[in-house]
């Protein structure tokens, strides 16, 4: 307060108070068990665990699928909970930080060496910012990387998305073991 009777700008009250105190970093965490708690006797839950088992054995390891917010979407609640879940159905997980560019979610998909991408998408850059990240792991190599969207994508936008490469279109009210299912069905297939 006294700063800004002194006419400083905001600017330099921050700059003066992140000397101080620290930039706020916000941790990336989920936790696990919750949704497996509540549908653990579901038989679509049994199957997607079963898969999952059997992937792990084929394989040699989980199915890994990493989480990601691209662009200006801060819209994160909803991935939390898909990434939450998978980890209850056995899959490994990785969820990347908010904010992501398409380049640097495909870095972090490679060096994580996961099977799937999922790109969660609240804020319509879906059409723009998946192609790119396809383009991406193209450039790394990683073309098997399956890459699959989520989230509020227009019905009109999927047949575009699949074009692009996506293997999975996974909009309001899918069904999370459902959706498991599928992708490790077509993992298998891999």
């Amino acid at each position: 307060i006294n700063a800004a009777r002194e006419r400083a700008t905001l600017g330099e009250i921050s700059d003066a108070l992140e000397k101080e105190f620290g930039r706020f970093t916000a941790k990336n965490q989920t936790i696990s068990g919750v949704y497996k708690m509540e549908i653990q006797n579901n038989e679509t839950f049994k199957k997607a665990l079963s898969l999952s088992d059997e992937f792990a054995i084929k394989k040699g390891r989980r199915p890994r699928i990493m989480i990601a917010k691209m662009g200006q979407d801060g819209h994160d609640r909803g991935a939390k909970v898909v990434a939450t879940s998978f980890a209850d159905l056995g899959f490994d997980v990785d969820v990347g930080p908010l904010f992501q560019t398409p380049a640097e979610a495909a870095k972090q998909a490679t060096e994580n060496d996961v099977h799937i991408l999922g790109i969660s998408s609240l804020a319509a850059g879906h059409k723009t910012l998946v192609p790119q990240v396809i383009a991406a792991l193209k450039e790394y190599g990683r073309e098997d990387i399956l890459v699959i969207a989520g989230g509020v994508i227009p019905q009109q936008d999927y047949d575009l998305l699949y074009k692009a490469g996506v293997s999975g279109v996974f909009g309001p009210g899918s069904v999370i073991a459902e959706s498991a299912i599928d992708i490790l069905e077509k993992l298998m297939k891999n």
